[in-house]
């Protein structure tokens, strides 16, 4: 059966008379009588009851009145949301994503965003600072977060919070070194990072602001494996103080001097400076900044 045979029904149903529902629905006589037999055959039942005045329902047809006004209602509804998401932004959207994604308040973000734009795909890509920094670059990725201090002119940042760093020890070397000063913390192996880790700039920055140049060993691009070779013992490394504090609590890992931040860098989402009056990029904008810092 056919919506506008329901609404014929209904219409017919609710003016007693064949004319008058014809002019209604603006429609000739002959075919709405047409339409109201055609859904008699598909339904099997009549509808209707023909005397001098007009037509009356059947039995059979005030039973089934009522489930045809709902699928007509529904199909109003329908109608209506269609219309009021036509106009809502619509299309995908690419953010790169780096660390942990608690950290970055992810799940809450993106809810907001998903009930605020319904008809937004998102598409998340992880990787490391540098990798996210310069895909945002090159405009492949609609925004992203960067740990550290942004070097691009091209690039803008939304400052969202500032991250300590503690130094992490493995169980194994905490009672050499657990009163040391920096030079004797730096004649034990670190962790080397890649170059595209923010971590390696933050900690470079660190160990001139120290006066130190510790040995290196390998070179390393995520926060997680940093922290899992700290605990096999084959190195030191900076980590995240709430990452570095919750492994501390289970004795895999023991904190320098207690677990004071030696460091600090500011955790941003970047976005092309082209991009900055850019609908999109102020939709995410805005909903990131009522994440992570809503109004009292």
């Amino acid at each position: 059966m056919e919506l506008y045979q329901l609404r014929t029904f209904v219409a017919v149903a609710q003016q007693g008379h064949l004319t008058q529902a014809a002019e209604l629905l603006h429609l000739s006589q002959p075919a709405v009588t047409a339409q109201i037999k055609a859904l008699e055959e598909e339904l099997g039942v009549a509808l209707f009851e023909r005397y001098p005045g007009g037509v009356q329902l059947t039995e059979a047809a005030k039973d089934i009145l009522p489930e045809a006004e709902r699928i007509l209602a529904l199909s109003r509804g329908m109608q209506h949301k269609a219309k009021a998401l036509s106009g809502e932004p619509k299309g995908k959207v690419k953010i790169g994503t780096i660390g942990v994604p608690a950290r970055l308040k992810l799940g809450p973000w993106l809810a907001r965003l998903r009930s605020r734009y319904p008809l937004l795909t998102v598409q998340t890509t992880h990787g490391i600072s540098g990798g996210i920094l310069n895909e945002v670059r090159k405009k492949t990725l609609d925004g992203g977060f960067y740990l550290g201090r942004n070097p691009y002119q091209n690039v803008n940042n939304l400052p969202l919070t500032e991250i300590g760093f503690c130094v992490a020890l493995p169980p194994q070397l905490a009672p050499q070194l657990a009163g040391d000063d920096w030079e004797s913390l730096a004649k034990v192996p670190w962790l080397g990072l890649s170059q595209f880790n923010s971590l390696s700039s933050i900690t470079q920055e660190l160990w001139r602001a120290q006066n130190v140049a510790p040995r290196k060993f390998g070179e390393f691009d995520e926060e997680a494996t940093l922290l899992e070779l700290v605990k096999a013992g084959l190195g030191v490394a900076i980590l995240a103080e709430r990452t570095a504090k919750r492994f501390a609590a289970d004795g895999s890992i023991v904190l320098w001097r207690g677990g004071d931040c030696v460091t600090s860098a500011p955790l941003q989402f970047v976005y092309s400076a082209e991009r900055e009056n850019d609908p999109l990029v102020t939709m995410l904008r805005d909903t990131l900044l009522e994440v992570w810092q809503p109004s009292e």
